[in-house]
């Protein structure tokens, strides 16, 4: 897993509630169990036209936003079934955050173990996020992970995140990561119960 320290980069603005994981990723790309090549299928349904070319009306589509690396949605984003693809496709795209007002908890949780850092933010600093995004959107936001901070032009608020998965994201480590860093004392723990 990718190690989430600081980000600085341009926002996607996607201002839609209730975006759930299989308009993330849908059902018809679940067969695979590898990362690789999901980012195309990525927003799939609003991406691609019926003939498959591009939507040239999907921000994700739209030449300014190219290369961003955080996605700022609507309330309760993730909704939905329980799918790690989703988390999956967001970062083979390149996104490594997703700010929102609330996450459904299942995508949540899957986004963190997979390196996707979901940032809450209350909803008047949502409001002045998407105004920005609007008014300039080569604007940038800063994410520190260690203090907890997202910063934009003349602002700078505090997430949540729980303390174990701070943890792991910024060692980039996954849960069993974490755990094997403790592989020295489970092998004196476990050679001490042989004795």
């Amino acid at each position: 897993m990718a190690q989430f320290t600081t980000l600085t980069s341009r926002v996607v603005p996607l201002p839609i509630n209730d975006i759930d994981t299989d308009q993330i990723i849908p059902a018809q790309f679940l067969k695979v169990t590898d990362k690789n090549g999901l980012a195309s299928a990525l927003f799939f349904n609003w991406r691609y036209l019926a003939d498959g070319s591009p939507n040239p009306d999907f921000v994700l589509n739209k030449p300014e936003f190219a290369g961003a690396q955080i996605l700022l949605a609507g309330d309760n984003f993730g909704c939905g079934s329980s799918r790690e693809h989703a988390p999956w496709a967001l970062t083979g795209y390149g996104f490594r955050a997703v700010i929102s007002t609330s996450f459904a908890d299942i995508f949540r949780n899957n986004a963190l173990k997979n390196g996707l850092l979901p940032v809450i933010v209350d909803v008047a600093t949502h409001k002045a996020l998407f105004e920005l995004a609007e008014e300039a959107p080569r604007a940038e936001l800063t994410i520190d992970l260690a203090s907890q901070t997202l910063s934009f032009p003349g602002t700078t608020v505090t997430f949540p995140i729980d303390p174990f998965n701070k943890t792991c994201l910024l060692n980039g480590v996954d849960e069993l990561g974490y755990i094997m860093g403790f592989e020295n004392e489970i092998t004196k723990y476990e050679l001490g119960l042989r004795n």
